[in-house]
Formats: structure tokens, C-alpha cells, sequence
């Protein structure tokens, strides 16, 4: 099995990529930018095509193969970024381990286990979550997940490879539903869509109020700092207060599987909480992607700054 001893560069390696949708590729892109030798494979020949022309850029350092075994074989490392479906993951993974003993098989899933992702595969202390944030390239945290029979030589080989990709890449030490970002993620979202399902006040004031108080927080003062800053005794007091009221049911709202049900899906339907018009969905993509972009320009500025060093070295 790969290792990399802490610290050092792993050098060029090859790198197996599974599944061409936009993460796939997205995905072959970081990897093939940081100079590794990506074979990138999907089941469909059309969405492999058009994957690859859109990877131009990179095509040095990209080729397309024909089977999982042709990713596997040899491979350093292979990542998966398939559907998620808990059945397709295991059959991907099966047949991976099969094609290669050594390589480390890393799943790109959001929320299934990734314990029961290695159940089917030999060697399962080689699996490992590596839950990449959408888009791959600006999103700075990949977080690293060990399943129940995952090596700490795999959790540290695979921390160090994306941390030579310019990632920051946290260990999530326990393979729990949603990890650690989509848990709090989705605390959200419950409680949003339950004062909207009360009458509270609508969808766009919700967004409205988010993003004009805690989301100009967050960035840069996670909850847990910010819980310290107030002080923990206020904190509790609010709690107190507040926690008894906030929607705790164990499954999702009853209003969002209304939505489904009706087929209002979102943006990709034209109706969801919102009401979203041919050409929405891309201008919100654009205008999230370019306010990341910013983020992370202000943070690279702001730490050049402090530290003397000029931020166009690190261009």
C-alpha cells in the first residue's frame, strides 16, 4: 500500500478515477493539476467522452480507460464519485479490489456509510470517506473519513496526498450519517424549512436572514468559537430557551415530502420554496462560485499580510 511519510511530497503518482459526471471530473481536474497520472473511467462512453474535452487542459495528464479493472490495476489511489446508492458503491468497489490488493479505494459519498461501502471488499482497513465539498477546486476542506476497519495508515497516507493538492484535508474520526459539515448543514436546513412549515416566515425571508447574520459570521467564526466569544453561560441560557422550541422530529418535514411528492424538486423542476426561471440555476452557481472565489482571496490577502510575505508570490 501507498505511504507517505509525514511532511513529504508523494510525487507523481497514477490515480484512478470513478465516475465522469461533473465531480468526477471536477475530481480528475485537482488531481491531475497537482501533476498526478489520472485514469478516469464511467460507465457511459458519452459522458466519458465529454468529460475528457472538458478536461483539456489537463489532457497530459488524463486518459480515459475502459473498465474499473483498467482504473485499478496499479493505481496508488482511486477514488469514486458514482451515484449514491449504497448498492452501485459496493459492486464499484468490489470489483476494484479485485483488480488491485495495494491500491487505497477512497468514496466520495456525502452521507452513506462508509463502513458499509468496504463491505464486500477485501482488505477493507484500505477504504477510506474522502468527502470532497462542491466545486472540488475552490472548497478548501476534504474531510477524511475512517470507516470501522479503516487503517490509520490509510487515514494518514490519504491526508497527506490531499494535503499536497493544496486541500485541507480534516479527519472525521468516526463514520457517522453526514459526517461532520452535512450534519450542521442540514441542522439548518430542518429548522429553515419547519419555520416556514409553521408560518414562521417565508422562504426568501429565511434566506434573507441567514445570509445577513450568521452566514457573514461563519466564515470566519465557526460555531463553536463563536459559542466561547459570547460565552458559554449565555449559551446555555439560550438554549434553555430556544432548543425546546426547535423542530426535532427523527425524519425529514412533512412540507418538504409534499414538495417532492407534487414534483416541485427545485430549481431543476422551476418550483421548489423558491420559483426559479430558465437560467436561475446558473446565474446562482456563478454567483456562489464567485463568492467563494472571493472569500478565499480576501483570507490568502489577509494572511500574506500578516505574515509579510506578498500574496502574488503564492499566485
Amino acid at each position: 500500500m501507498l505511504t507517505i511519510p509525514a511532511g513529504a511530497s508523494p510525487g507523481a503518482l497514477t490515480v484512478g478515477v470513478v465516475g465522469a459526471g461533473l465531480m468526477g471530473r471536477a475530481l480528475a481536474a485537482v488531481f491531475a493539476g497537482g501533476g498526478h497520472s489520472v485514469r478516469l473511467f464511467d460507465v457511459s462512453e458519452a459522458t466519458l467522452a465529454e468529460a475528457v474535452a472538458s478536461l483539456a487542459e489537463y489532457a497530459p495528464h488524463v486518459r480515459p480507460v475502459g473498465s474499473l479493472a483498467e482504473v485499478a490495476a496499479g493505481a496508488a489511489f482511486v477514488t469514486e464519485a458514482v451515484r449514491e446508492d449504497l448498492s452501485v458503491k459496493q459492486a464499484v468497489f468490489h470489483e476494484l479490489a479485485a483488480a488491485d490488493s495495494e491500491t487505497i479505494l477512497a468514496t466520495n459519498t456525502s452521507v452513506l456509510p462508509v463502513t458499509a461501502i468496504a463491505a464486500q471488499v477485501a482488505r477493507p482497513e484500505r477504504v477510506v470517506g474522502t468527502h470532497w465539498w462542491n466545486p472540488p477546486g475552490l472548497i478548501p476542506v476534504v474531510e477524511v473519513v475512517r470507516g470501522h476497519h479503516t487503517s490509520t495508515t490509510t487515514m494518514d497516507t490519504t491526508v497527506q496526498l490531499l494535503c499536497s493538492l493544496g486541500k485541507l484535508a480534516v479527519r472525521v474520526e468516526r463514520d457517522v450519517p453526514g459526517f461532520v459539515g452535512n450534519r450542521m448543514q442540514h441542522a439548518l436546513w430542518r429548522e429553515a424549512i419547519a419555520i416556514v412549515a409553521e408560518g414562521i416566515a417565508d422562504a426568501e425571508t429565511v434566506d434573507l436572514v441567514v445570509r445577513n447574520t450568521i452566514g457573514l459570521r461563519l466564515a470566519e467564526m465557526g460555531p463553536l468559537e463563536n459559542a466561547d466569544f459570547v460565552g458559554l453561560d449565555l449559551t446555555l441560557a439560550i438554549h434553555e430557551a430556544v432548543l425546546p422550541a426547535i423542530d426535532h422530529r427523527p425524519g425529514p418535514s412533512p412540507l418538504l415530502r409534499d414538495l417532492v411528492a407534487a414534483g416541485r424538486l427545485g430549481a431543476k423542476s422551476g418550483s421548489g420554496f423558491l420559483t426559479w426561471e430558465p437560467g436561475d440555476r446558473e446565474r446562482a452557481g456563478a454567483r456562489l462560485a464567485a463568492h467563494v472565489r472571493s472569500q478565499l482571496t480576501d483570507r490568502a490577502i489577509r494572511g500574506a499580510a500578516e505574515s509579510g510575505t506578498d500574496p502574488k508570490e503564492k499566485a
